[in-house]
């Protein structure tokens, strides 16, 4: 009888944990709901939704092996975030080349770490990043912190040395800003170059109109702004990580949340600008593409796609985490089109780690009808 007792006492409370994590899943999936500017710290939240979404994962089969009939907490749960969790980690097969339509337009977007600190790229020491962008044969290529040139910033590779690299693409564009740089290699005509004008001491959006056979393409290249998160600050959340002590924890997600949640007010404002310049464009063609400092389920992704489509969503496979250093892993590189393009194959290329970024690439072809 004691041990009857027992057993339901710890099935009624593994049911209660089990509720408020289903909770805090769904508080995630909706969090991008909040304005970052209003409510800094509880805008964060969506980036607890992979631990959220593991331990439902986790209960589901628990009660599944123990109880069937409370495994329906879980998966209700899943199911009213469905599009949240196919947002995050959607599961597309590949398209074979064969069948992707001859006029698609490769796209490429990456953060490049001005270009990994690395001055030289010669034949014989080739820079890791021009030599990929280089054998890409990608038709549109954009890149964040490109890095600045001149003799004042010798450390950092001399853009006529990347233009010369990159002689395949006859239309360039090269926006520099303080510590930042953008550009912009296509082999279609660039008709114009604007910066878009929004608050931020270093970060910032370019957009581009682009001429494809009798369309002319918005791009906008972005680098929304950054967590500011020091070295410091990525050994205390590895450390965290590594050694999760009680008091460690609460002291260094504090820290941590607090920087996070400051940039996030920043960077909502700079959405709601990029976002009205979609809402109001003329053009028929829209790619919103880069680094934005946020993950899928954010404030920043939700705006940005409201007209939108997010192209590893509905081409791409698994987590495409793109940020990829100090214990951070998370997809913030994203490509984002019109709904009149369809996108195949949308890749967050891990083949090439030079940067602290991954390159995500993608199909476009317009659809027809």
């Amino acid at each position: 009888m004691g041990f009857r007792y027992i057993g339901r006492l710890l099935g009624w409370i593994l049911l209660a944990v089990n509720m408020l994590l289903t909770g805090g899943l769904l508080f995630c999936a909706y969090s991008p709901y909040i304005n970052p500017a209003t409510h800094p710290i509880w805008a964060c939240a969506g980036l607890a939704f992979p631990i959220f979404l593991l331990l439902n994962l986790l209960f589901l089969f628990f009660w599944l092996i123990i109880y069937k009939r409370y495994a329906l907490l879980s998966f209700i749960g899943m199911l009213a975030c469905a599009s949240q969790i196919r947002t995050y980690i959607p599961i597309n097969l590949r398209t074979d080349l064969k069948e992707i339509p001859e006029e698609s337009i490769k796209f490429l977007s990456y953060n490049v770490m001005a270009y990994h600190h690395d001055v030289k790229h010669t034949e014989e020491s080739p820079n890791p990043i021009v030599e990929y962008l280089e054998k890409c044969d990608a038709d549109i290529i954009c890149l964040q912190e490109a890095g600045l040139y001149g003799q004042k910033h010798k450390k950092y590779l001399d853009i006529e040395t990347v233009d010369r690299a990159l002689s395949a693409y006859p239309y360039k564009s090269h926006i520099k800003r303080r510590n930042n740089a953008w550009d912009c290699y296509s082999r279609y005509p660039i008709l114009s170059v604007r910066e878009i004008e929004y608050e931020s001491q270093g970060n910032g959006s370019v957009m581009y109109e682009i001429k494809v056979d009798e369309d002319t393409l918005l791009v906008i290249n972005n680098h929304l702004e950054s967590n500011r998160l020091t070295l410091d600050d990525k050994a205390i959340y590895k450390d965290m990580i590594i050694d999760p002590e009680k008091e460690k924890v609460k002291s260094g997600s504090k820290q941590l949340i607090n920087k996070i949640a400051s940039a996030g007010a920043i960077r909502s404002a700079q959405t709601d600008t990029v976002a009205k310049i979609i809402a109001e464009s003329p053009h028929e063609y829209i790619i919103v593409c880069g680094d934005f400092n946020d993950s899928p389920i954010s404030y920043t992704h939700r705006v940005l796609s409201e007209r939108l489509k997010d192209t590893f969503t509905e081409s791409g496979m698994g987590m495409g985490i793109s940020y990829h250093q100090n214990g951070f892993y998370f997809r913030i590189d994203h490509i984002l089109a019109s709904d009149n393009f369809q996108s195949y194959n949308c890749t967050v290329d891990n083949s090439i780690d030079a940067s602290d970024h991954y390159p995500i690439w993608c199909y476009l072809s317009k659809r027809k009808g």
